[in-house]
């Protein structure tokens, strides 16, 4: 594995290309609701239809209009008391608190059914809502359509201010907006690809140039403006929240929308959210698939904290090729490989390691400080999340970036009497921190990523950084690398909210945590601080003997940090690298079957070889899928 060996080592997304449319009191608690509560339930609707298929629809968020009224019922009967945004802000301010099990429905886009269809049940149950129109569309002139993904929709299609106000009038219809004109793509990269204008520096072809920071700023605060004045002068009210398109929005987005009186923002991360008094990103769960009760049911009965992971790591310098016609064919290769392997993520490579030394000689995005090999990232992410369906990490190095001039990666490197190592900068050197924060910084502008994988060059062998404490039972030195990926991820999370963070860890200072000041990595420190760890659960690479039992043996010693198995992940190796052979399929599969015996739940594996296929595919499906067998075919 050329990154270790140096040391002995939803789907609303998948439419973006076609769809266009759619002072607080000091003393008060940090959570409005009971602590027995699960949060606000907040769930997002879209077009609601009587004409709608039980299954396979065309147009996947639409719902049967006798399926709705069934979710009001059963919410109704399941203790679910609904709200409307009014009570949640005077909630969140402290006023009157959210009653047990709060309940929000919400409506995307401002289509006609939400007057035709869902107007009148939510009268008939009394229930308040929030209509999230797009201003643009309201009251489209007729003859102009936009494409809604399958099919055209045009006047007849949105609601009217007339609707609108006599909804609003009723005092069971807030409103929010979702833009004026910003719910569709913009192009990102040279390739082409288009990401949500929200959060996306618009790429000009005839200039080849991005949009400037000050040119995107302008572009969301003029379109947000004119969003909230057109509600104000057809309805009377200014909307108090946004919800964002495809669920994408960032600090700035945020910032501004509050600047304009819209202090609550809402997502589609999640299904719940406590209510504390920073409303911006509540949490929403998207109703798709037409569901029945039972569907709804299970969804909010399930125990989304059982869900194992299934992770593939992939190396972009793999994809990259200076020829762009064969780097197309090895992205298809790519995109067909994960689609129909199935797993829940992709840990993609954003830096370049072409000499395979484990550190950045360049990355795959425009960044500030180090070469760009090609702007390569944003455009495999983006496809991997939309025609593969599954989440995507950034997988980047902490402190491991060859800096381009010799004299200044030298005066800011770690000076180490090893020479076997990782290459690897000085954290402790504010330059360097402010270098690597840019880094950060510049992946999140430019990509669309929804969790950061912290490279295995994060470690510090105890002759090293003398400025620093020794490691101690506090774990100091381990302690201070955790606080500094958190502030990358800090960074990042100015551009994209919510970030997930996983962190490779060696095998050794688990099994012999002795050695955890040699490597200053700890598995409970690192579980307290990300959501997962990827522990490096290759026996091979380890010199191991006896493969298998070396995996029990590892189980157990994790299990005196993690006893129910919940945060860690083993990521195993795929490939012997001492002999350059690849591990056999059968017994990869074996050894996670002997691994889930044991409790284990999360799994990731490395290498993923796309291009030669290997692991099979029959073995990668069994091993690594979350689908249900027999696996469905395209």
């Amino acid at each position: 594995m050329k990154r270790f060996i140096t040391l002995t080592l939803l789907a609303l997304l998948a439419v973006l290309g076609n769809a266009q449319a759619q002072p607080v009191p000091a003393q008060l608690p940090a959570r409005v609701l009971d602590s027995a509560d699960n949060g606000l339930l907040v769930l997002s609707y879209h077009d609601v239809r009587d004409d709608v298929a039980v299954k396979g629809d065309p147009d996947a968020y639409a719902v049967s209009t006798q399926n709705f009224a069934a979710h009001l019922d059963w919410l109704s009967a399941h203790g679910y008391h609904p709200v409307s945004l009014s009570q949640l802000i005077t909630a969140s301010q402290g006023g009157t608190p959210l009653p047990p099990k709060p309940v929000l429905l919400t409506f995307d886009d401002g289509l006609r059914s939400v007057y035709t269809k869902v107007f009148p049940l939510l009268r008939a149950y009394n229930y308040p809502a929030l209509v999230a129109v797009i201003t643009d569309y309201v009251d489209m002139a007729p003859g102009r359509t936009i494409d809604y993904g399958y099919r055209p929709f045009g006047h007849d299609d949105f609601l009217t201010w007339a609707q609108i106000r006599e909804m609003q009038r009723s005092g069971l219809v807030e409103l929010a907006s979702h833009t004026d004109n910003q719910h569709h793509g913009v192009q990102s990269n040279p390739q082409g690809n288009q990401t949500p204008a929200v959060i996306t520096r618009t790429y000009f072809p005839a200039t080849q140039q991005y949009e400037t920071a000050q040119q995107y700023e302008a572009r969301l605060r003029t379109d947000l403006a004119l969003s909230v004045k057109r509600i104000r002068d057809n309805v009377g009210v200014s909307p108090k929240a946004i919800v964002w398109p495809y669920a994408a929005y960032n600090a700035l987005s945020n910032k501004i929308a509050e600047d304009l009186g819209m202090p609550v923002s809402f997502d589609l991360e999640g299904r719940s959210t406590p209510v504390t008094r920073d409303l911006h990103g509540l949490a929403r769960l998207l109703v798709t698939g037409n569901p029945t009760v039972t569907n709804i049911a299970y969804e909010l009965r399930r125990d989304v904290e059982r869900d194992g992971v299934r992770a593939l790591q992939i190396d972009l310098d793999a994809v990259y090729d200076a020829d762009p016609v064969q780097q197309g064919k090895n992205l298809d290769a790519l995109i067909e490989r994960v689609k129909t392997v199935g797993p829940t993520h992709v840990f993609l490579q954003a830096f370049a390691d072409p000499d395979g030394n484990g550190s950045a000689d360049a990355l795959y995005f425009p960044n500030r400080h180090l070469p760009m090999r090609a702007d390569l990232f944003n455009r495999v992410a983006w496809q991997l999340k939309t025609r593969a369906g599954v989440k995507v990490y950034a997988w980047l190095p902490v402190l491991g970036f060859e800096l381009k001039d010799p004299a200044i990666r030298k005066a800011l490197a770690i000076d180490s009497p090893e020479s076997d190592g990782i290459f690897r900068l000085d954290f402790t050197n504010p330059k360097v921190r402010h270098i690597i924060d840019d880094i950060y910084e510049d992946l999140a502008i430019n990509s669309y990523f929804e969790g950061l994988l912290f490279h295995d060059d994060a470690y510090l062998r105890d002759t090293e950084l003398a400025n620093l404490p020794q490691e101690g039972t506090d774990g100091a030195r381990t302690q201070a690398l955790i606080d500094f990926t958190l502030e990358l991820r800090n960074a990042a999370q100015r551009w994209r909210p919510k970030l997930a963070t996983v962190r490779n860890l060696y095998a050794q200072p688990v099994l012999q945590p002795q050695s955890a000041s040699w490597f200053a990595q700890r598995l409970d420190l690192f579980n307290q601080a990300y959501d997962h760890t990827a522990l490096m659960a290759m026996p091979w690479m380890e010199g191991s003997r006896n493969p298998e039992k070396w995996l029990d043996r590892l189980v157990v010693a994790v299990r005196e940090h993690d006893p129910q198995l919940s945060q860690t992940m083993f990521e195993l190796q795929t490939v012997d690298w001492r002999t350059q052979k690849a591990i056999p399929g059968e017994r990869l599969r074996a050894q996670i079957r002997r691994l889930q015996a044991q409790g284990v739940r999360h799994f990731a594996w490395y290498p993923d070889d796309f291009i030669a296929g290997k692991p099979s595919t029959k073995d990668a499906r069994a091993a690594m899928s979350t689908r249900n067998f027999p696996y469905p075919e395209k």
